[in-house]
């Protein structure tokens, strides 16, 4: 015990002396969370959308009004004819055009739903389609509004994120993501540094036995990771507002989990490697597909079947459903459990590959 003690002390005290481990330990990890949740939205807001108004009536400009005084668009550009439509489109000055037909305020006026046309950029088709979406809620708005018979139409209730602030989705996902980054960036640079520091060949002479060396470089990487886990868990809810209703005994425990699997993976580059720079290298070839296929960037149902069957062997894949679905939707513990034995057997695979690789290397 006085052995393991002692090997996990002086795997702290180095990774504390090394400047690139201090590099990534807490703050860096805090500044990308604080960045990346407002850089990575899909929100689109401060956009220029035209209007080619060929009504002229009260209900069109009651229209334009209110698209107006939506916080999503900026400025309005009015048009007087196709020509200017095309002009503005091609120009990129606007993302949208908005074309009122001509009986658009008599329609309204017998109570039928008037007719309004829009154009969209299909270079910015992400951007296009979300202008879309906010078009099309203000106009069926006004619908209910202005048709009576319409008032008994269908109710949308958001749940789970009734506002819909897109932070509330961005952010648990970030915590996987950052927690990654970080953790395989600490965790690949253990062995890697012994070797380039000649360091290593000292451990082949120490009375600590192999386990005792793998059990040393594995507890302050994954002390870091707890942490800044544990700090992004307090920063989400009190700096961002975004409500936790899940179990915290359950985050922990996959937290812990998910934080087994990725030294795994990280013990196992740092084996492979001779230096620190093809550790770091490495650890980024390792990170970037487990982000991309995470199901972070892009919904894992819209991927090719083959690839959806790759993403199996993800970690995040698992801790990110867990992590929304804690910090959203109040998880049972039931589904958590679905989630986590996959994890669970990912954190034993990579860590016995990476036990048996070290070992080959040690011998």
């Amino acid at each position: 015990m006085q052995r393991l003690k002692a090997s996990i002390v002086k795997e702290i005290w180095a990774m504390l002396r090394d400047p690139k481990a201090r590099i990534v330990l807490v703050l860096p990890p805090l500044l990308q969370l604080f960045v990346f949740t407002f850089a990575t939205t899909l929100d689109v807001k401060n956009v220029d959308v035209a209007v080619l108004d060929r009504s002229g009536g009260t209900h069109a400009t009651e229209l334009v009004q209110r698209i107006a005084g939506s916080p999503n668009f900026r400025n309005i550009v009015y048009l007087r004819s196709s020509q200017d439509l095309r002009q503005a489109i091609d120009n990129q000055k606007v993302i949208a055009a908005l074309v009122i037909e001509e009986g658009f305020d008599r329609a309204l006026d017998k109570g039928t739903p008037g007719r309004v046309g829009l154009v969209l950029d299909g270079r910015r088709s992400n951007a296009a389609q979300i202008v879309a979406g906010y078009v099309s809620g203000i106009t069926a708005q006004m619908d209910v509004e202005a048709i009576p018979q319409m008032q008994g139409g269908p109710q949308v209730t958001n749940w789970f994120n009734p506002s819909l602030d897109f932070i509330w989705f961005t952010l648990p996902a970030l915590i996987v993501i950052i927690v990654a980054i970080a953790g395989l960036a600490i965790t690949s640079q253990t062995v890697a540094r012994e070797r380039e520091l000649g360091t290593f060949d000292q451990l082949l002479v120490s009375p600590l036995r192999v386990h005792e060396i793998l059990i040393g470089k594995m507890v302050p990487p994954f002390l870091v990771g707890f942490g800044n886990g544990t700090l992004f868990l307090v920063v989400a809810q009190l700096v961002f507002g975004v409500p936790f209703t899940g179990s915290y005994l359950l985050f922990f425990l996959s937290l812990a989990t998910y934080l087994l699997a990725l030294i795994g993976v990280g013990l196992f580059v740092s084996s492979l490697a001779k230096t620190q720079q093809q550790s770091f290298l490495g650890s980024f070839v390792a990170t970037t597909p487990l982000m991309l296929l995470s199901g972070y960037a892009s919904p894992i149902a819209n991927m090719p079947e083959w690839l959806q069957t790759v993403t199996h062997i993800n970690p995040a894949r698992y801790f990110l459903i867990i992590v929304q679905g804690l910090f959203l939707k109040g998880m049972p513990a039931a589904d958590v459990l679905h989630q986590l034995w996959p994890l669970m057997i990912i954190a034993l695979v990579t860590l016995t590959a990476a036990a048996w690789l070290f070992r080959s290397r040690m011998e």
